[in-house]
């Protein structure tokens, strides 16, 4: 198989397609007249939301290198009347804004979050992945230190408007009458080729491929993260060369790997290293698809503007993001 897969990486491989400083990869793909194109999709105004919630009932397990989003209060309703103490112990700052409290019925609520950039729905940047010490385009794998990703950030996504285009749904249960994949269902290209067909929708350069195996309902229905992480239904790594001769700009499925669990072949997240090191083909986890897998199995629509824009994180390996289709 090791043979077989580099020989995948070696005739996908799109280093310098785009110049030795490419740092976007096949979001090359999505130009300027396939954004407005994909724009012209957006019919009748309806908006499906496909990301998940940030919070403390994630996906992600309590051990490991990631954890479910914490978010927290800073300010609440029950410190409406802490500005009398300011004034009395605060320091000038903390005065000044007690004296202001004073003179103004206005009060305010705050918050933040702590959380892994890739807990829920997220975009994989190409710095995340990468193998024989190297990156996307040649980058070292160096690149990336404790500051972060200086090559590859997901920076460089957000820059350039996030992921905007021509998004399709592949709707792989449905075509096979069921309500979710089996655990560890292989999806082959020819799968791919066969639900395009069934649902009678093109697969065009620069589109935003979108899988839906159904998999989300299996965590909703048991909350254990373990078990869905560990036999998920997903995407061949043959797939690659599917979506490098149908010029994909990227790829997400309801799933938390695209890729099928555990790894065919026993190789580790080989599809991973095709897309994001070889191809530079932006990989989306974690979303939801079950509303927008209904609304276009009622419709028979199966295209759509997708929006689903990056943070703006300088040297980030990944994004939190909340797409949404627009029909």
């Amino acid at each position: 198989m090791a043979d077989e897969w580099r020989k995948t990486a070696e005739r996908i491989r799109n280093w310098g397609r785009w110049g030795a400083d490419d740092q976007l990869g096949t979001l090359n793909l999505i130009t300027p007249a396939r954004i407005a194109a994909a724009a012209a999709l957006a019919r009748q105004g309806r908006t499906i939301q496909l990301g998940v919630p940030f919070d403390a009932y994630g996906p992600q397990s309590a051990s490991g290198f990631r954890r479910n989003p914490v978010h927290l209060m800073s300010v609440d309703g029950g410190d409406a009347e802490f500005a009398a103490n300011l004034g009395e112990w605060g320091g000038r700052t903390e005065a000044q804004i007690a004296g202001m409290y004073a003179h103004s019925p206005m009060r305010f609520n705050d918050d933040y979050i702590m959380m892994p950039l890739q807990a829920a729905t997220q975009w994989d940047a190409l710095s995340h992945v990468y193998y024989d010490g190297e990156m996307y385009n040649g980058y070292p794998a160096a690149a990336v230190t404790s500051f972060g990703a200086t090559k590859l950030g997901i920076e460089r996504v957000a820059e350039r408007g996030g992921v905007v285009g021509r998004g399709v749904l592949l709707d792989v249960a449905r075509h096979q009458n069921v309500a979710r994949l089996a655990p560890s269902t292989v999806i082959t290209p020819q799968d791919l080729d066969a639900v395009a067909a069934s649902q009678d929708v093109s697969i065009e350069p620069g589109d935003i491929l979108v899988v839906r195996t159904g998999w989300w309902t299996r965590f909703l229905e048991t909350r254990k993260a373990g078990e869905w992480f560990g036999a998920t239904p997903g995407l061949s790594w043959r797939c690659a060369q599917w979506l490098h001769e149908h010029d994909i700009a990227a790829v997400a499925v309801d799933n938390p790997t695209v890729e099928v669990m555990p790894p065919e072949d026993g190789v580790l997240m080989p599809l991973h290293m095709l897309a994001l090191r070889d191809m530079g083909m932006p990989l989306g986890e974690i979303w939801d698809l079950e509303a927008l897998g209904r609304d276009c199995a009622e419709d028979g629509v199966y295209e759509f503007l997708l929006c689903a824009p990056a943070l703006r994180i300088p040297g980030g390996v990944g994004t939190p993001i909340s797409p949404v289709a627009i029909k």
